[in-house]
């Protein structure tokens, strides 16, 4: 069993409140649903136009918890193009 963690940081200049940053995380949340993945918000709760997501998929070898986690920064990055900042991902197990 494999487990891995993908820590993805943006950076939202258009938020203007933690509202306006919760509504751009809820849509990427609900994107990210399709690839089986747990998804949260792990640093910067308080900031208005930045995020930490924590993103963590589990398999049977690396390079399908690999492939899963790049899909879902790949589909970050399409839903909102130009947020992400920092991408980098962690084996845990």
């Amino acid at each position: 069993m494999r487990i891995a963690v993908l820590h993805v940081e943006m950076h939202l200049p258009y938020s203007q409140s933690l509202k306006d940053k919760r509504m751009v995380l809820r849509r990427v949340k609900d994107r990210l649903q399709k690839f089986n993945v747990a998804v949260a918000e792990i640093e910067h709760q308080d900031l208005w136009q930045r995020a930490t997501l924590g993103i963590v998929a589990i398999s049977t070898t690396d390079d399908h918890v690999e492939q899963s986690l790049a899909a879902a920064a790949d589909e970050i990055d399409r839903v909102e193009p130009g947020l992400v900042t920092r991408t980098e991902i962690e084996f845990l197990k």
